[in-house]
């Protein structure tokens, strides 16, 4: 469904003009943890009308509603993707800078049992892990 984002936005009473449906729509449609200038390219190819900073703005707006969550995988470029529904990890690929979305049950626990041993009760965490392929030989 390619318009998830844009019924979450109007459902927080946001103001959407067309411009802003338009970025809504690529962000839900994307299945990858694309940065702002993707996100400008592939607007601009729905709307030429659209600027870099019209994208910039909106995906501030989005992420302070809580509508998409902003990463840094140490790249220098902040990536987004819409707020998950379910809790999961990141795994970059450090020579390619894919990013592998996985969840673990084991390192879920773990974590849980990290924080109790110290004294807390987990609320939110993030696990990114950054690798290069391994080379078979």
């Amino acid at each position: 469904m390619s318009d998830r984002i844009e019924k979450l936005c109007v459902e927080k009473g946001m103001r959407m003009t067309e411009q802003r449906r338009v970025i809504a729509r690529v962000l839900s449609e994307a299945h990858d943890h694309p940065d702002v200038e993707e996100l400008h390219r592939r607007a601009h190819a729905v709307d030429p009308h659209i600027s870099i900073a019209t994208v910039y703005r909106t995906v501030r707006l989005f992420d302070e509603a809580g509508i998409i969550t902003r990463h840094d995988f140490r790249d220098g470029r902040s990536r987004y993707e819409e707020y998950p529904d379910q809790h999961h990890d990141h795994l970059i690929d450090m020579k390619t800078g894919q990013v592998v979305e996985f969840v673990d049950a084991e390192i879920e626990a773990l974590q849980e049992a990290i924080a109790r041993k110290l004294g807390y009760k987990l609320v939110d965490h993030r696990l990114e892990l950054y690798g290069m392929p391994i080379e078979e030989k």
